[in-house]
């Protein structure tokens, strides 16, 4: 979700009436993808480089995470949606720490859609936390190193739980990964939007929905060969 200083720039606001902003367009992303199927939305909420930003910003950031967990968790439980948070939580103030925990428990018994938010994460984190596990488990004689494999790995990574993302949205003009969900995105689709995050809202979503829908994912086959398989 990138953009939000930018969107605040523009309009010589502070960089966290950006962010603010951005709550915004959130909520519309989530409205639209529960209201058209999709079982699993992950938001790249706070990167584990973003504390490297202005102290100012980053605890605005916190106190704005803060305020939409207890703000928004009801809303999410009262339209079936469960919350999830992934990342290394350690870093966060234990009163944040807590309304993580809170909101998941709230929630948790959401079927309709699972909203799925990174905060302190990346992708380099994600493989090497599941490359440690595999090497306890091979230090402690239950697995074997020719036991890895692909499958192994995934099953370790934070979102191991749920089907592998089939498409990844970036807004802001940016055209990169940006540590996010490096292992999960080998075969996402990939959609670039030139619109600031704060102005992604409900027709923007749709049409990254809509022109996703339209390509053809071939996993390595030929065109050919899917079609075949239809």
């Amino acid at each position: 979700m990138d953009g939000n200083n930018r969107w605040a720039r523009k309009r010589l606001l502070p960089g966290v009436a950006g962010h603010k902003a951005g709550v915004s367009a959130v909520r519309a992303a989530i409205e639209v993808c529960a209201e058209s199927g999709v079982e699993v939305l992950t938001l790249f909420a706070f990167s584990s480089e973003n504390w490297q930003r202005p102290a100012d910003e980053v605890g605005a950031l916190m106190d704005l995470f803060l305020g939409a967990l207890r703000r928004e968790v009801r809303r999410l439980a009262e339209h079936d949606i469960r919350l999830r948070i992934i990342g290394e939580r350690s870093r966060f103030s234990p009163e944040l720490q807590q309304a993580m925990a809170d909101a998941e428990a709230l929630t948790a018994s959401g079927q309709r859609m699972t909203l799925v938010v990174a905060a302190n994460y990346g992708g380099q984190w994600d493989i090497t936390q599941a490359a440690c596990r595999l090497a306890q488990q091979v230090a402690d004689g239950r697995l074997q190193p020719g036991q890895i494999d692909a499958a192994q790995i995934q099953a370790q990574l934070a979102t191991a739980e749920w089907p592998l993302p089939d498409l990844c949205i970036r807004t802001g003009g940016e055209r990169r990964i940006s540590n996010f969900l490096l292992w999960q995105l080998a075969y996402a689709e990939l959609y670039f939007s030139e619109l600031f995050w704060p102005d992604f809202r409900h027709a923007a979503m749709r049409e990254a929905l809509a022109d996703y829908a339209g390509r053809q994912r071939r996993f390595g086959k030929t065109s050919e060969q899917i079609a075949a398989e239809s």
